[in-house]
């Protein structure tokens, strides 16, 4: 499972979230959406770190952020 899912049909490409990744692993898509814009995509899921930054910053709630879980013994 990814570690974020993004509703790319309801994203504006505002770039919010983009701006407040402290990992810097969010960007544009070349995909468009039905209403004309590029939706935001994790360019790096190595590098996401699970803040959940992207998520508290959306204006329009389209980000789900999963922290992996932890073994026993972490």
């Amino acid at each position: 499972m990814s570690k974020l899912v993004i509703r790319e049909e309801f994203c504006k490409a505002c770039g919010i979230c983009i701006e407040h990744c402290p990992p810097k692993v969010l960007g544009l898509s070349n995909r468009v959406n039905s209403k004309g814009y590029n939706s935001i995509e994790l360019v790096d899921e190595e590098g996401c770190i699970t803040c959940g930054f992207c998520y508290l910053v959306c204006p329009d709630l389209v980000i789900d952020v999963y922290k992996p879980e932890k073994k026993k013994g972490e």
